[in-house]
């Protein structure tokens, strides 16, 4: 027989567990210690292999070690990145995309993105970078309190842009690990993008500083895990309910005028669909287009097209025209409410990386 011999020990996957099964009301009843999934064997063990490669290549004396916890993280007293846990098993990852609409760091590349960014700070921490003098002028104080809001500039030339919704702009210690990321990415021509911005002075610095880290050794190397999903006896659910209301933010004010030019209030045409109804069968696309602009999580942007249909639905108002010329517009519009609100000091931000 051809498939004789097929399997042996050597090939043989990790069995599928149980609840992959499931609903998921089922699985969201689950402790995370109850999961039983790995990072090896998951393709996530392949990607911080890659990760390690780049290190290497580019003469970074450290090799960071990984693990599976709640959510994407790099503790400062170990030279390890968590992994979410989502990623370990494709039935958790649709959960996350249905809990949230969105599945950060699904991909070799969008994985890789984070990974850079999370070595920068594994290398902050590692070599005590942030105590240096030029460090500080450059970046700013690793001292100061993470903010619950900031305020990015997207025009600005100071910072590297690198992950989503200018980053760079929140934290020093972002700076610092969004900076690095773009040095560590292959083929990233850094010096000829950035060339005249003041953000390239940071480069320069961070391209001669890892040649002088080279010969040294990091000040931190105990290898440990924190928070690993195998000690942590929080539900699926209350881990989903806690992440939910991170996300939330406050609407701005009501959409009445905004909806009324978009579309009409007249009296009722055959044919003429409702713009509730309209809204609802192109809220995907929508929601798709105004995240790719702004950068901003779709679970925030469904809440805001669920305020819309509300307010359609009690204004009766109707969507003639062009299709296309209405999505166009209400992609301009919800454009530009969710930067005002990104902007906004009163806007509570959920730091994902």
């Amino acid at each position: 027989m051809a498939d004789a011999g097929y399997r042996t020990p050597k090939t043989r996957r990790r069995a599928q567990p149980q609840w992959a099964a499931w609903s998921d009301e089922d699985i969201l009843a689950l402790r995370f210690n109850q999961l039983d999934v790995a990072l090896h064997g998951s393709g996530l063990d392949d990607r911080l292999a890659d990760l390690n490669v780049e290190l290497d290549a580019r003469g970074v004396p450290i090799n960071v070690h990984a693990w599976l916890s709640d959510e994407w993280f790099s503790p400062d007293t170990t030279p390890g990145i968590s992994f979410p846990f989502y990623l370990a098993h494709p039935r958790l990852a649709l959960l996350e995309r249905r809990m949230v609409l969105e599945v950060e760091g699904e991909g070799q590349r969008e994985c890789m993105r984070i990974l850079r960014h999370e070595a920068g700070h594994v290398v902050q921490h590692a070599f005590a970078l942030h105590r240096r003098k030029r460090w500080q002028e450059l970046f700013g104080k690793s001292s100061t309190p993470y903010p619950k809001s900031y305020r990015p500039n997207p025009a600005s030339k100071d910072y590297v842009q690198h992950l989503r919704r200018w980053y760079a702009q929140s934290h020093p210690d972002e700076d610092f690990a969004e900076t690095f990321a773009v040095w560590l990415t292959p083929r990233s021509s850094w010096r000829t993008k950035y060339a005249g911005w003041p953000a390239l002075e940071k480069l320069q610095y961070i391209n001669q500083l890892m040649k002088e880290l080279a010969s040294e050794k990091p000040v931190i190397q105990s290898r440990f895990e924190v928070d690993p999903i195998r000690k942590l006896p929080t539900t699926l659910a209350e881990h989903y309910r806690k992440k939910l209301k991170h996300y939330a933010v406050d609407q701005p004010a009501s959409f009445d005028s905004d909806l009324g030019a978009i579309f009409t209030s007249e009296a009722r045409q055959a044919g003429v669909p409702a713009a509730s109804a309209f809204i609802r069968r192109n809220r995907a696309l929508i929601r798709r287009m105004v995240s790719r602009r702004t950068g901003e999580y779709q679970l925030t942007l469904d809440a805001a097209i669920d305020d819309m249909i509300d307010r359609c639905r009690a204004l009766k108002l109707r969507a003639p025209g062009s299709e296309r010329r209405l999505r166009s517009e209400l992609v301009e519009l919800l454009t530009s409410r969710s930067v005002r609100s990104l902007y906004s000091s009163s806007r509570r931000q959920w730091f994902a990386v």
